[in-house]
């Protein structure tokens, strides 16, 4: 397996730069995961949401990717990113590569699931009456 790549970025997310980290021909399967800001939660409509990470955030991710690669396996990479986002945008890519398709899944949904419970990143939503909720603290 090559680089690791866990980062964590204000810019625009590039799900090709995260496929491209795992891939490799001895993998018949690439799963991306594409996690999008979505205009609605809990049945209120959402404007926009702004995420906040801690200062060793990155750190955690990079410890996530590496334990899910060592338990897998298999190559793994994760970005997300930090600072206002609107609907549509990217807040977080994750890929997993193996030679099959359902181990490719799986690793690539524990990598997720892991990132949503170990890395110190906070969203603020932004409804579209006004009120804001910081989701995650």
């Amino acid at each position: 397996m090559g680089e690791l790549l866990a980062a964590i970025s204000p810019d625009p997310l590039d799900p090709a730069a995260v496929d491209a980290a795992v891939a490799g021909p001895e993998h018949g399967a690439v799963v991306l995961f594409s996690g999008v800001v979505r205009n609605h939660d809990g049945g209120q409509p959402v404007s926009a949401l702004e995420y906040q990470a801690h200062p060793d955030a990155q750190r955690f991710l990079r410890t996530c990717c590496e334990q899910v690669s060592a338990e897998t396996g298999l190559p793994v990479a994760a970005v997300h990113r930090v600072g206002p986002l609107v609907v549509g945008d990217l807040a977080l890519v994750a890929a997993a590569a193996a030679p099959h398709r359902a181990e490719a899944f799986a690793a690539c949904s524990l990598l997720v699931e892991r990132i949503k419970t170990e890395v110190p990143i906070w969203k603020r939503q932004h409804f579209a009456d006004g009120v804001t909720e910081w989701v995650g603290l």
